[in-house]
């Protein structure tokens, strides 16, 4: 069983952990993002495209009866 931290400690410690991280620039960050929305645009107009082919395909076989 690990021994308590009184809130002082633990938020000493935490900012000690947080200043070793290595943090992205503004540039890294930006970049990063803009990338994210390009790939969730081009997911997003594929599952449009396969969504809209595959209801078409569902109407052609489903009124072949009809």
């Amino acid at each position: 069983m690990a021994s308590k931290t009184n809130p002082f400690t633990f938020l000493q410690q935490v900012r000690s952990e947080t200043s070793k991280v290595t943090w992205p620039s503004r540039r890294e960050t930006m970049i990063s993002t803009l990338m994210v929305f390009v790939m969730v645009s081009f997911a997003a107009a594929f599952f449009f495209g396969a969504d809209q082919l595959m209801g078409w395909l569902m109407s052609l076989v489903l009124n072949v009866g009809a």
